[in-house]
């Protein structure tokens, strides 16, 4: 595990804790954050019916659910650029209830963009995390990320996996 971490924190930081304006901005942050985010997603590029959501909603690629419809099918670079462009999206919209984001180094911005790709920007916004950010306590931002970990109320291994990389990578991006 630590050797992932390195590897992750050497793509997203160019081996450096530097803040995003000097790792390429924006679009360095949404290609960092789809390249983490998608293996965690997984790719499926026929529509199913994720049952876990309540309501069930149809699902294609890596999650997207906006506009798809039974039958929908994509290609892997399709669902590649999909995920793009939600996740700036995303980050966008985190911008919007947590503005001193982009300020931050790129590890803390792809761990908390996939965060609310995952969770939502609703309830990311509406969050002890984006409070703590807001006071300007980052560490304690990212030490929120582990009790993301539900679906449906249920505990899920796969969440709390995810949640403990992004924590670890957002930490490790603070200076």
């Amino acid at each position: 595990m630590p050797g992932l971490i390195e590897a992750l924190r050497g793509l997203f930081t160019g081996g450096a804790r530097r803040p995003a304006a000097a790792a390429g901005g924006a679009a360095a942050v949404i290609a960092a954050a789809v390249a983490f985010v998608g293996p965690r997603e997984g790719l499926v590029t026929d529509a199913y019916l994720d049952r876990i959501a309540s309501p069930p909603v149809w699902t294609v690629c890596y999650g997207e659910t906006r506009g798809v419809r039974q039958g929908d099918s994509y290609t892997p670079e399709q669902c590649a650029a999909m995920l793009g462009a939600a996740l700036a999206d995303y980050r966008t919209a985190l911008i919007g209830c947590i503005p001193g984001l982009p300020d931050q180094p790129q590890g803390v911005q792809v761990a908390l963009t996939s965060w609310s790709y995952n969770v939502g920007t609703g309830a990311a916004c509406r969050s002890t995390l984006a409070r703590l950010a807001n006071d300007g306590d980052w560490q304690g931002a990212c030490n929120q990320l582990p009790r993301w970990n539900r679906a449906g109320g249920v505990v899920v291994q796969g969440l709390s996996n995810r949640r403990a990389l992004e924590q670890r990578l957002c930490l490790e991006a603070l200076p």
